[in-house]
């Protein structure tokens, strides 16, 4: 009997994992390099100085026309040094703006207030965001805009990380795990999820949803505002797969950091729409079963093993190729371990520790 429920699981799993694919593969048209449009680039750093000047090398060597591009720098009130080296490093450089959260608007908190204070002095017509932790190819905006025809309110970009360990390998492997999911239900109209380190949208869209202020409160203030825009009905989203338009984050250091990562996500997760929730359950299934395989080794069970651990694979090499990062793959087997653990083990935290996340010295 244990061994059909695997079976059902696995088939949907299967099933899911196809469609994925299919969406993330779909191709859409390009525009050309006339008349580029005015380019607003936000990040918000709080408390980065370990990170913002590798950010801010990558960020000046942005290949688009200096006088359509602008780079918001918001210090979300930092307490170490990272106001000093923002400061230090935008001197002579127009480009370069950097403000302060000082005002709070509505009712909005830390990432989201900031990011809301940004917007308001943005001149361009598109808005690009990404973290401080960060860096990104040089044809990132470039790429990205190429993608805005005039029906398009929103274009999303694939982020990974960097992967020199196992810790970091089987984190980077479950970015892009996780963003072909988020790439393949946007693509076939049905959004679930994405990543503020690597979207765009149109101000415009932005201002007719009401900005953040108008949104309830969310602590994934990117996936608030790709469920508000889909909401209008009248823009088309996209989620491309471009390796230039690809950014790479920096891996949580620590298991306590990736922890309070995760716990993030699935609290953000928990306001997704019924298709999010079907998702979320063929993947618990099959991992609770995968767990029981010591307890169920036969001829039967470990194809069915084999066969979700295939299944995976299939899903995550295409991305990997197109995108250049194969090497990482390498990692696979501990992502395995890695995802095979949180996703069993993350609901039950949740349900028990409540939804107060700790996120960047604050708790909301």
């Amino acid at each position: 009997m244990i061994e059909i429920i695997f079976l059902i699981a696995l088939a949907g799993y299967f099933i899911q994992s196809v469609l994925f694919v299919i969406g993330c593969s779909k191709k859409f048209p390009k525009t050309g390099e006339n008349n580029l449009p005015d380019v607003s680039v936000i990040v918000a750093a709080r408390n980065e100085e370990e990170n913002i000047l590798r950010c801010l090398k990558f960020l000046d060597k942005l290949e688009y026309p200096e006088d359509k591009l602008q780079i918001i720098l918001v210090d979300d009130r930092s307490t170490d040094k990272t106001e000093n080296i923002i400061e230090n490093f935008i001197i002579n450089k127009p480009k370069f703006t950097k403000i302060v959260t000082k005002k709070e608007i509505g009712r909005l908190k830390g990432k989201t207030n900031a990011l809301a204070n940004a917007v308001e002095i943005a001149t361009g017509e598109i808005i690009l965001t990404t973290d401080a932790d960060c860096v990104m190819v040089p044809t990132w905006v470039k790429t990205t805009i190429s993608y805005y025809q005039d029906d398009v309110a929103m274009v999303n970009g694939f982020t990974t990380q960097t992967a020199n360990s196992n810790f970091s390998g089987m984190q980077a492997i479950d970015f892009i795990y996780l963003l072909i999911v988020a790439a393949g239900t946007i693509n076939l109209k049905t959004p679930i999820s994405c990543i503020g380190n690597n979207m765009s949208y149109r101000k415009k869209a932005y201002f007719e949803v009401g900005g953040y202020e108008n949104l309830p409160f969310s602590i994934t203030e990117d996936f608030n505002l790709l469920k508000a825009i889909n909401k209008l009905k009248k823009y088309k989203i996209i989620y491309p797969l471009d390796k230039n338009a690809l950014v790479t984050s920096t891996a949580c250091k620590d298991i306590k950091s990736l922890y309070h990562q995760k716990k993030r996500w699935s609290v953000g997760g928990l306001k997704a729409p019924w298709q999010g929730y079907v998702i979320f359950i063929f993947g618990y299934l099959t991992n609770v079963l995968m767990l029981l395989t010591p307890f169920f080794i036969s001829k039967i069970w470990m194809y069915l093993v084999l066969f979700k651990l295939a299944t995976d694979f299939l899903l995550l090499f295409p991305a990997y190729k197109k995108l250049g990062l194969i090497k990482d793959l390498k990692y696979f087997i501990t992502f395995e371990i890695y995802y095979l653990i949180y996703v069993t083990l993350l609901p039950l935290i949740v349900s028990t520790t409540g939804r107060k996340v700790h996120w960047k010295g604050r708790e909301y």
